[in-house]
């Protein structure tokens, strides 16, 4: 919309519907004042709901992103708590997803600690979270195949366990599934 002063400002539909906004009305201070507030507010509750509808983000997180992105503080808050009012906000329900990815990603148990820390996951939840977290020996053990050339070259045998280590596997679990490997090896050659 634009002013007679030569200001623009971005509305919503519900916003002009909300004021009854119209060509050449005349607005007061006090109901610019109004409308400028009402437009901010409605503003972080759109761009929250972008956010949301394009990953599963934590209350925290969506919070901090809303502000990131040039929004009001208070706003922002208001923006989360209206999202949360809807049950469109879970943050249980947002671990979960995060560790579901991790399974399926086949990372270790570390690699998803890590996720729920870099999405905000309030820590209370992990528990809950990670309870099932399936052994990830198998996976392990498929990615030590698919690389046979570790038995004769210690530089890539490091690189293998240390690509398997930032995956979030620990070394008693990769070493596990090397020595499962190598028993597989000598019945195999025997």
């Amino acid at each position: 919309m634009r002013f007679a002063g030569g200001e623009t400002m971005r509305l919503y539909r519900q916003t002009v519907e909300d004021f009854g906004l119209y060509p050449g009305l005349e607005l007061s201070e006090d109901a610019f004042a109004a409308l400028t507030e009402a437009a901010g507010k409605m503003s972080a509750k759109m761009r929250a709901v972008r956010i949301i509808s394009a990953s599963g983000v934590t209350k925290r997180e969506l919070e901090h992103r809303l502000i990131q992105k040039g929004e009001d503080a208070d706003n922002a808050k208001e923006a989360v708590a209206w999202l949360s009012e809807m049950d469109l906000l879970d943050d249980s329900k947002t671990a979960r997803n995060i560790v579901e990815r991790c399974i399926a990603k086949g990372y270790g148990i570390v690699r998803a600690k890590q996720a729920l820390y870099e999405k905000c996951v309030p820590k209370h939840l992990w528990e809950d979270a990670l309870r099932d977290y399936p052994s990830q020996d198998a996976h392990i053990l498929s990615y030590l195949q698919d690389h046979p050339e570790i038995r004769e070259d210690r530089k890539t045998r490091d690189r293998v366990i240390n690509a398997l280590l930032r995956r979030g596997h620990s070394y008693g679990e990769i070493r596990r599934a090397m020595d499962e490997l190598s028993l597989q090896m000598e019945e195999t050659d025997g």
